[in-house]
């Protein structure tokens, strides 16, 4: 195996070769509350990367990807920040599903499903929250029930917030299949196809005014009798495990995205004056310190509940620095058609920030439950 520096010169090598030409117009896009631009262009550049080798570094090379060590993935997810390099499209899959087969799937499954993930072929959306079940992933409602012959699931519900579902071919869905179950029990972990009859798929309109996640609805939808991951009624276990893989190693590339917005917004701050107001370079010196103890508790492999409260608090007041360092400028569009700056789309787009993946509210309870050990009449 190359040493970590080895792989790291090799992927920024590479990086640097191939993100110019024709991929050298996709540098920064996609990002966070844009991830419509150039969706098309991103595709092929991902597939570029599959057919050299550069997606799905961290599985095992038994199961196409490179075997790369922690240290190696976290190179990079840095390398590949730090080139500015588009917005990855098959993140879901790669990261999320692809993990969650090989931990939990039947060989059957991984035949199937991780080659097209590797070679983005097959995108993906994750199916987990509902309208009155969003951070309480428990109380999910959707159901599934065996065909009279036993061949398939039909799966009756909806669900949303679901990512990129306009653009996935297929969910994997937590559906209640024993009737009469509650919360954690009996619940289902399904690889549903979403260009079928009795599924549609409703765009949701943001803050940002672009349509990042939906609504989707399943009405009679069918999915083989075998597209369960793990066993029947147990996919509370499975879906833990694909959050466990969603908070990994990958946010450390989103961390570098962090660290270039706030060199940028303190330059902003320096070009407008703004830098003269010690209370505003206050919370800048405090951004600088709270991003390197971000980046820091990244490497020493801090509990993932700790790390998404973090971050997510982190970013979300960077974006609320950013407005009051703009000043009235941040309430202005430059004209028709009256989109957002890098800094509105900012402030909006981090709002989410402390909803999504597993709200504030539910980390500092499964940090209370599981770390501190504190009974819930404490929590409470």
């Amino acid at each position: 195996m190359d040493s970590v520096e080895d792989f790291r010169t090799g992927f920024r090598s590479w990086l640097e070769r191939e993100l110019s030409g024709g991929f050298a117009s996709l540098r920064g896009k996609g990002g966070p509350g844009r991830e419509h631009e150039a969706f098309a262009e991103r595709l092929e550049w991902e597939r570029h990367m599959a057919a050299h080798g550069w997606t799905c570094v961290g599985w095992p090379e038994e199961h196409g990807g490179r075997g790369a060590s922690l240290a190696q993935q976290i190179a990079f997810h840095e390398e590949y920040a730090l080139a500015d390099a588009p917005a990855r499209v098959n993140h879901i899959g790669e990261q999320l599903l692809g993990p969650t087969l090989i931990a939990f799937g039947t060989e059957e499954q991984k035949a199937r499903f991780l080659e097209p993930i590797r070679r983005v072929e097959e995108l993906w959306c994750q199916g987990y929250s509902e309208p009155g079940a969003g951070s309480d992933l428990a109380g999910v409602r959707t159901r599934a029930a065996l065909s009279e012959d036993g061949t398939e699931w039909i799966v009756d519900g909806q669900k949303t917030w679901t990512s990129l579902a306009h653009e996935a071919q297929w969910c994997f869905v937590i559906a209640r299949t024993e009737p009469g179950s509650r919360r954690h029990a009996g619940l289902s972990y399904l690889l549903v196809p979403l260009d079928q009859p009795g599924v549609e798929v409703r765009p949701i309109v943001q803050l940002t005014g672009t349509s990042e996640f939906n609504e989707v609805f399943f009405d009679g939808a069918r999915t083989a009798a075998s597209h369960v991951v793990g066993a029947v009624g147990d996919g509370w276990r499975t879906a833990m495990a694909t959050l466990g893989f969603e908070r990994g190693i990958s946010t450390v590339g989103q961390q570098i995205g962090f660290r270039r917005e706030l060199t940028d917004l303190i330059a902003l701050a320096e070009k407008n004056g703004a830098i003269g107001d010690p209370l505003l370079r206050d919370r800048l010196a405090r951004a600088w310190t709270g991003l390197r103890t971000m980046e820091a508790n990244a490497r020493r492999g801090v509990d993932p509940s700790v790390a998404k409260l973090y971050w997510a608090t982190w970013h979300r007041d960077l974006g609320e620095l950013a407005m009051d360092i703009r000043g009235a400028a941040s309430m202005l569009a430059e004209g028709e058609p009256y989109e957002l700056d890098a800094w509105q789309r900012l402030f909006l787009f981090s709002r989410a920030d402390t909803i999504y993946a597993g709200s504030d509210e539910i980390q500092r309870n499964i940090i209370a439950e599981r770390l501190l050990g504190l009974p819930k009449e404490v929590r409470a």
